[in-house]
């Protein structure tokens, strides 16, 4: 894919920011004041959220930063205030008043809404740089590419629950809004000049016109390492201590991954302990947890379980989801489909580069599988761009991105022979787990 390369030059790091760290906002007085000065400043707002990924079941946000121009910088715990406080009412209805700009907007959005804050205009600095072509697309690279200056990540996966918070920490967390409003031009500029910004404009309003996702059929088959399983039985283990870990990481909103790993519930699958020996050596080649083996009485008894379960009742190996078989099947198995299947895609790829553009923000390649797979009509005639344009729709591709890739896809439905595989199927992940 040619790329936007953007002038190279020497980044100076950005330490701290301009007008000095802000207090935390923890209290209805400090809310309000910060509402107040907010007001009186101009143009969008710039807006990040601090998770405890990693330490926390929940997704909730430990702090929210906020600064517009004349209206200062602010950052929020919305600990003290909770989900739908009279205040976040306020802050979102002014945050309305305008375009809201976040970075990775699909990460902060949940955790946003839950408090009450929820935009009706945005501006994703992430996703608008992967639109506008540039190579690199995370702020750190997005703020040294385009506005000369570093940004220090290293408290990017601290535990935001702490209190009180550490002076580096807040002035880490203000630093992600310090030049959001200056980038959010740089990249707007980008997608102007290229004739892109009605396709941007079009993928920010779609992100928050998405409906919530619908709860995963079978979480328990998304644990990692689970190529490794081969018996039914052990997909029952798997399944039992998945929901026992899970009733116990929600109960106590801590990672589920703190109390036991996904590659522990692995090696308990396919060795099946029932006593904390056998346990612990099941446990050797990937190392002991000390915090695994204070639920061990749970893991055990969900192993013991499982396995004086009858078999009838164990869980199939493939899912009953409304899943695609993996695409390494479909040259095996599906000849019929994978020949369109790679033409399709290697179109697809061909204009993305043509351009600028990563193939997967012109088009999802789930709504190409779902094309090729389950094609439009019931004979070559009816393979036209008119019936491949409202199949994609009804997928949720967006109008620019029919328009585009339409037109390019039909034809390759009536493709018989396929093409050398894709370089990216070579690498590409088993998207289907058993």
């Amino acid at each position: 894919m040619s790329e936007v390369t953007p002038e190279v030059s020497v980044a100076i790091p950005l330490l701290a920011p301009a007008d000095g760290v802000p207090d935390v906002i923890d209290t209805v007085e400090k809310f309000e004041s910060a509402l107040n000065v907010l007001k009186k400043g101009t143009g969008p707002f710039a807006v990040d959220a601090e998770r405890a990924s990693g330490y926390k079941y929940s997704a909730r946000a430990y702090l929210i930063q906020i600064k517009r121009t004349d209206g200062g910088l602010h950052l929020i715990d919305p600990i003290p205030f909770g989900p739908g406080h009279q205040l976040f009412v306020q802050l979102n209805d002014l945050l309305n008043t305008d375009e809201v700009i976040l970075h990775a907007s699909t990460q902060d959005l949940p955790c946003l809404r839950e408090v009450g804050i929820n935009p009706s205009r945005l501006f994703d600095t992430e996703l608008g740089g992967r639109i506008a072509g540039l190579p690199r697309v995370g702020l750190g690279p997005l703020l040294e590419s385009l506005m000369h200056v570093s940004l220090a990540k290293e408290h990017s996966a601290v535990d935001w629950s702490t209190r009180p918070l550490p002076q580096e920490w807040l002035n880490y967390a203000a630093l992600d809004v310090e030049l959001l409003i200056e980038l959010r031009e740089k990249i707007y500029e980008l997608l102007s000049s290229a004739k892109k910004w009605k396709w941007a404009e079009a993928e920010f309003a779609s992100i928050l016109q998405a409906p919530a996702p619908a709860p995963r059929v079978d979480p328990w088959r998304r644990t990692s390492g689970m190529h490794r399983i081969k018996k039914r039985d052990q997909l029952a283990v798997i399944k039992n201590l998945w929901l026992a870990r899970d009733e116990i990481a929600q109960a106590n909103d801590i990672s589920s991954g703190k109390l036991l790993n996904d590659a522990a519930i692995i090696e308990f699958a396919i060795h099946k302990p029932l006593n904390k020996k056998d346990a612990e050596k099941a446990l050797r080649p990937i190392g002991m947890r000390a915090r695994w083996l204070e639920n061990m009485p749970t893991w055990l008894a969900a192993i013991e379980s499982a396995l004086n379960t009858p078999e009838d009742q164990w869980p199939p190996m493939k899912s009953g989801a409304d899943t695609l078989p993996p695409l390494k099947l479909w040259r095996e198995r599906f000849a019929d489909k994978y020949a369109p299947l790679t033409h399709a895609r290697f179109a697809v790829e061909n204009i993305a580069q043509e351009l600028s553009i990563p193939a997967e923000n012109l088009i999802s390649p789930e709504i190409i599988r779902r094309i090729c797979w389950a094609p439009p009509g019931d004979s070559h005639e009816a393979l036209n761009v008119a019936a491949v344009s409202q199949a994609m729709q009804n997928l949720g591709a967006r109008p620019w991105q029919i328009d585009i890739v339409a037109p390019l896809v039909a034809p390759a439905l009536l493709e018989r022979e396929p093409r050398e595989i894709p370089a990216v199927e070579a690498s590409e992940t088993d998207p289907e787990a058993p």
